[in-house]
């Protein structure tokens, strides 16, 4: 389970069918991400990293939502 993706969506305050809706995928596809179940595609991942950015993450990388440091 990728819980960074799941924290960071939280605290912007969007649920899964939010998140699912900006990736344009279906809510099953985006909890099947967020579970580990299906790696997300690095469009996905700079279009999350882009919303976490415009909601006040400003300095946010792809790495630090997506990689273990």
């Amino acid at each position: 389970m990728n819980t960074k993706v799941s924290n960071y969506r939280r605290f912007i305050g969007y649920t899964q069918m939010q998140m699912a809706n900006s990736l344009g995928i279906s809510v099953q596809a985006y909890r099947n991400k967020e579970k580990g179940i299906t790696p997300f595609k690095d469009s996905e991942k700079i279009i999350i990293k882009d919303k976490l950015q415009n909601k006040g993450f400003s300095k946010v990388t792809i790495d630090d939502i997506f990689f273990v440091k």
